[in-house]
């Protein structure tokens, strides 16, 4: 069982905090309290929390934004780990080196001392990469949003897809998020995970990165960081697409409700929102949480929802969707019980 005591000695510049209700950290804004609730941006504290809790066999889950996260109303008993730190989003350091979870560190290509650091720790296996691409590396967790515009602003093209997606960067290297047409495996060259206690760097080609899946993921490895790769653009139509696709999702998403995001995988050669809605679930609801009546891709809490309600609303799409097409609906949301 986990020591609070030694966890404060361990991680000293985090905040640690008992019974914590986990509807005060998730986007759908649903979830009892945590045992132990841990927040922290500095790598070095998450990593010794991280070799504690699995040494000691302690049950523990690590979030970032909690944006993809549905909480049992009962809580969750053991600690949750947070790298949203109370801090985080307010540092960008230029030929330096990630230490904190929410560091991102801009190399412009022409860089070799630094992209000899990188080889020299892993993360590359050659230098040649800086002669035509500019390297960017970001700790776990940063708002993908946030990053997006460090790149944008630096005149990097090529992650503009993630701009407004709501998570932070390690769940999204776990998961291969993407949005319109872009995804994590097109501009990544490699992460630092801890896997069973020690330290690894895993390049591109060992990641396995497919639909909404990795190695990180199916091995339950944790993100430390990652490293990507990016051409230059022109700023002004890299900010413009940004614009452009946020528009997109505040007209076609429920923005306007709390949500855990897109709450089922997309079957091979359908859309799920497409295959909810021919079902005839669009504004299908339980309490207050619903089937969106803007995009029947998500389910949203309208109100005080519940853990309950909102597996209810879950568990009646996948049957009927079966009923209808045949169709095994995934969760894309990670449930927490």
């Amino acid at each position: 069982m986990f020591q609070t005591e030694i966890l404060k000695e361990i991680a000293k510049s985090s905040e640690i905090k008992k019974d914590e209700p986990m509807s005060l950290h998730t986007t759908f804004h649903i979830g009892g309290p945590a045992d132990i609730f841990i927040e922290t941006n500095d790598i070095k504290d998450f990593t010794n929390i991280i070799r504690y809790l699995q040494n000691e066999n302690c049950r523990y889950f690590v979030m970032g934004n909690g944006s993809n996260l549905l909480v049992d109303d009962k809580g969750y008993r053991g600690v949750v780990v947070s790298t949203r730190g109370k801090n985080s989003d307010k540092h960008l350091i230029k030929d330096s080196y990630v230490t904190l979870l929410d560091d991102v560190c801009i190399y412009n290509k022409g860089n070799n001392m630094q992209a000899e650091i990188f080889v020299e720790k892993g993360y590359l296996d050659s230098a040649e990469i800086l002669k035509s691409k500019n390297l960017v590396h970001a700790g776990s967790g940063i708002l993908l949003s946030k990053l997006a515009s460090v790149i944008a602003d630096s005149g990097f093209a090529g992650f503009e897809f993630a701009s407004g997606i709501p998570g932070t960067l390690g769940g999204a290297v776990a998961m291969n998020a993407g949005a319109y047409g872009g995804e994590i495996k097109d501009v990544i060259e490699s992460v630092r995970v801890i896997v069973n206690g020690d330290i690894r760097v895993l390049k591109k080609d060992e990641l396995d990165l497919s639909y909404r899946n990795s190695i990180i993921q199916r091995e339950h490895m944790i993100v430390l960081d990652a490293l990507f790769a990016f051409d230059n653009g022109d700023k002004d139509e890299i900010l413009t697409k940004i614009k452009e696709l946020n528009n997109k999702r505040k007209s076609k998403q429920p923005l306007e409700y709390a949500s855990a995001g897109s709450t089922f995988k997309r079957p091979e050669g359908y859309f799920a929102g497409k295959l909810i809605q021919d079902a005839g679930l669009k504004g299908y609801r339980c309490g207050d949480v619903m089937v969106s009546e803007k995009h029947s891709g998500f389910v949203v809490n309208v109100g005080n929802g519940t853990f309950e309600e909102a597996m209810n609303v879950i568990n009646h799409v996948k049957e009927e969707v079966r009923k209808h097409f045949g169709i095994k609906m995934e969760l894309e949301v990670k449930v927490l019980s």
